[in-house]
Order: structure tokens, then C-alpha cells, then sequence
């Protein structure tokens, strides 16, 4: 796929002990594996040059620890942030999708990967679910499976709160790669039709 056809993807996440930065890595590794070209961006550390980044990607992944039942407040500050784009639609109808982190097997992180849904909403973007069947979901399975955690509306990962960014699980590592190649297949139907269109 030459340069001017690949999608660019920027993956925008926080991680407050390392676990998310993982999810973020294998998330990046997945896109580019599968033809994009990837920026990754600690929000908590952001540029005006990486926010141009964002503005400028085909799809932007969202990425978070899940805390008290939402992202971390790192990651609040950067949504709030992005609210200048927001105003003016900036981000509108570019891809989005999201993954997520805690320490328990739940821990509510449905309710950090609906936040980073309704963020993207509001900003008029594209919503990618992961598009994986639950892992771990009958006798025969394992924790091992791909999404073993069984999560539809983006990646889940669990990792025990007292564990380092090493033990993140192999299950939850390929999930995010899964998450990143599915987001840059999409980005690349979406940036095809666009030049087809304008052909």
C-alpha cells in the first residue's frame, strides 16, 4: 500500500502505572502490521504538534486505566481539552474506537469504553466496536482465548492492581493488536471511499 493510501492512525491514550501503556503499544502494533501509519500520544504530555497529529489522522484509538468506574482524570482533562475541536467539528467523521484497562475481571470498564463512545459522538466521529466473538465463554475455552474478557464495545483488559506493566495478560495484549488492525482496515475502507468519491 503506497504512503498516500494508508490510513493514519493516532492512538491517544493515558496510563497512570504502565499497564494501559501496553495496551497502547500492541494497539499501535496492530495498526501498523496491518498498513497504517501510527502516531501514539500520552495525552497527560501533549503538544500543540501532536494535537495537530490528531487532527490530522483518519481515526483516532482512545485509551485509558479505568478508575472509579470512569478513565483516569489525566485523560478527562485531555476530552475537556479537546472541546476547541469539538466546537468546531474538527474531528468529524474520522474513526474512533477505545480500550481500557483495571484491576478487576469488570471493574466497570464498560462504563470508561461508553464515556470514550459518547466522546466520540460528540465529536461526530465513526465508532469501531473491537468485532470479536467473547473468548472464554464455554467449558472448552481458556483465559487464554482472545477476548477473554468479552467485551463488544472496545478492548477490556484486566491486570491485577499489585502486578507490573509485564504481567498486562497475553490474552488481553493480542486483543488490543485485534483492535488496532480492525480500526486500520476500517480507516483504509473510509479513506478509499473518500478518493473514490472525490475522483
Amino acid at each position: 500500500m503506497s504512503d498516500s493510501r494508508r490510513p493514519t492512525i493516532a492512538v491517544a491514550f493515558h496510563s497512570g502505572y504502565g499497564h494501559t501503556a501496553v495496551l497502547a503499544e500492541a494497539v499501535a502494533r496492530g495498526a501498523a502490521e496491518a498498513g497504517a501509519q501510527v502516531s501514539s500520544i500520552p495525552v497527560d504530555t501533549i503538544t500543540e504538534e501532536q494535537w495537530a497529529q490528531l487532527d490530522a489522522a483518519d481515526a483516532i484509538i482512545f485509551g485509558a486505566p479505568t478508575y472509579m468506574g470512569t478513565a483516569s482524570a489525566a485523560f478527562h482533562t485531555f476530552a475537556e481539552a479537546s472541546s476547541k475541536r469539538w466546537y468546531t467539528q474538527t474531528w468529524a467523521d474520522k474513526i474512533a474506537a477505545g480500550f481500557t484497562n483495571s484491576g478487576a475481571k469488570n471493574g466497570d470498564k464498560s462504563s470508561t469504553l461508553g464515556y470514550f463512545f459518547t466522546m466520540a459522538a460528540q465529536h461526530g466521529m465513526h465508532w469501531i466496536s473491537l468485532g470479536i466473538q467473547p473468548g472464554w465463554a464455554s467449558t472448552d475455552g481458556s483465559e487464554d482465548d482472545i477476548n477473554r474478557l468479552g467485551y463488544f464495545v472496545g478492548a477490556g483488559a484486566q491486570t491485577p492492581v499489585d502486578a507490573g506493566p509485564d504481567a498486562v495478560h497475553k490474552s488481553d495484549i493480542a486483543t488490543a493488536e485485534s483492535l488496532g488492525a480492525r480500526v486500520a482496515q476500517q480507516a483504509a475502507f473510509f479513506r478509499a471511499g473518500r478518493a473514490a468519491l472525490a475522483a
